[in-house]
């Protein structure tokens, strides 16, 4: 029988495996959308390609996370990481409009296949281990801060690169590492290109990781099946992991919370960039004073994540901690949009006091958040669950953005992301009663015959 895994080596190895999942994504981030505009491309057209992912990334949420429930976390978490590596690849060295809208589309079927399995990987780990009351807060938390560490050192370094290596005139006329480089591969690879090389390079190492050191957690026995029938399980999966936000008020609870931070967030990453341009005068050196101010606002995230612990047992549980981080982070928004009616030094203070408090608080809900949510479901929905608390953030994030482009400028576009988060926060104020996770076997579908019968409780896969 294969050796479980013990929670401390499960909590390093999810936090290292979110990690590398994440550094890439950093890299790249600074400037993916310079790269795309310095082939040519105009803002509106940048803008469809963006829509593209997004769109992607919501019609895959619930069906990947039901692969993942079906077939296995680390077959799920490989084919991530391929898909990533490859839409990288595509994106940073693509010239057409066709290869940049294939790059996208596999970014966002990779975003959606890793939404939920590595998680729900630790999660089911621990417990085999432990059993269903095993601490998993610690694990979330070291999670969390492996995230937003990941995002803001690739910030930074993805920020900083291009400028390093471009250090002639960029037009591949010049002596610059920059321009000998565009010489030498005939313009197809950019200084802007090699933080997306980089980070293709670290996703390979990601795939690596996910086949070596994160063995398939115990699961529900299942009778050999062709791809086909494994396949037809996912649809029942899904509708199993949908029922849960439905039926229980718990489950329904956390996914509303998600819909708030994705409002927030949309909120934030539409307006602070335009609101830096205006504090600096221009856009370029706004550019710069946003990716400080996003760097930031991801270690905040890592500090609310690391102290989520902290925090629940200050304030007497995961739910009244949730409640206390959500209205943090409500407040500083508020604080956002009361700074954005002034000009001058002390209020842009205020307003990256209240940039920190947003993030601060948003890192420190999510780990007790998501304790709550796998006490509730079990393991056979548990990435299916998440995938639908990821397809809500994205949901009611793309309609905040729409409200809070067309509302007029000042204080009032901040306004509807902090009341989503206060209202996030509110939910939290009613007692949460425990509710017991299903059986392991619960949301697979049904047994093919009577001799196909599934076990109906954990022990039996220990």
């Amino acid at each position: 029988m294969r050796r479980l895994l013990d929670p401390a080596t499960a909590r390093r190895r999810f936090a290292r495996v979110t990690f590398l999942f994440w550094l890439p994504v950093g890299l790249y981030l600074p400037s993916q959308v310079l790269l795309l505009t310095e082939r040519g491309l105009g803002l509106a057209v940048v803008a469809g390609l963006y829509a593209v992912y997004s769109v992607t990334v919501s019609v895959m949420e619930l069906p990947t996370g039901g692969l993942s429930d079906v077939v296995g976390r680390r077959a799920v978490l490989a084919a991530a990481g391929l898909v990533n590596v490859c839409a990288l690849i595509l994106l940073v060295l693509g010239t057409t409009l066709w290869a940049l809208t294939a790059a996208m589309l596999l970014m966002g079927l990779g975003r959606a296949l890793s939404s939920g399995p590595a998680e729900a990987w630790y999660v089911d780990t621990v417990q085999a281990h432990s059993g269903d009351g095993a601490d998993l807060r610690a694990g979330l938390a070291r999670g969390g801060t492996a995230c937003a560490g990941a995002l803001a050192a690739g910030t930074l370094a993805g920020g900083a690169l291009p400028l390093l290596l471009d250090t002639g005139n960029g037009s591949g006329t010049g002596t610059g590492l920059g321009d000998r480089l565009v010489r030498a591969t005939d313009g197809l690879v950019l200084p802007l290109s090699v933080p997306g090389l980089l980070g293709a390079a670290v996703g390979v190492g990601y795939v690596v990781y996910v086949l070596t050191a994160l063995p398939e957690p115990p699961r529900p026995p299942r009778p050999p099946a062709s791809t086909r029938t494994v396949l037809s399980g996912v649809p029942a999966t899904i509708l199993a992991g949908l029922r849960l936000g439905v039926r229980q008020s718990l489950v329904r609870r956390v996914l509303l919370t998600a819909a708030a931070a994705g409002a927030a967030l949309a909120t934030i990453e539409l307006l602070a960039p335009v609101r830096s341009a205006r504090l600096t005068g221009a856009p370029e050196s706004g550019a710069v004073l946003f990716a400080a101010l996003a760097c930031g606002g991801f270690l905040c995230t890592a500090a609310g994540s690391h102290g989520a612990p902290f925090v629940a047992r200050l304030t007497g549980g995961s739910a009244p901690a949730a409640l206390a981080s959500l209205a943090v982070s409500g407040a500083g928004l508020l604080l956002l949009g009361v700074t954005a009616a002034f000009d001058g030094t002390p209020p842009a203070v205020l307003a990256a006091g209240g940039y920190a408090l947003v993030y601060l608080g948003l890192g420190a809900a999510g780990p007790n958040e998501n304790d709550l949510l796998h006490r509730a479901v079990g393991s056979a929905t548990r990435a299916t669950a998440l995938s639908a608390q990821s397809l809500a953030l994205q949901s009611a994030g793309a309609l905040a953005g729409l409200v809070a482009g067309l509302l007029p400028a000042g204080p009032l576009p901040w306004l509807p992301g902090a009341l989503a988060l206060l209202a996030g926060a509110a939910l939290w104020a009613v007692r949460v009663r425990p509710v017991p996770a299903p059986p392991a076997g619960a949301g697979h579908p049904p047994p093919r015959s009577a001799g196909e019968v599934l076990p109906g409780t954990d022990t039996a896969t220990r």
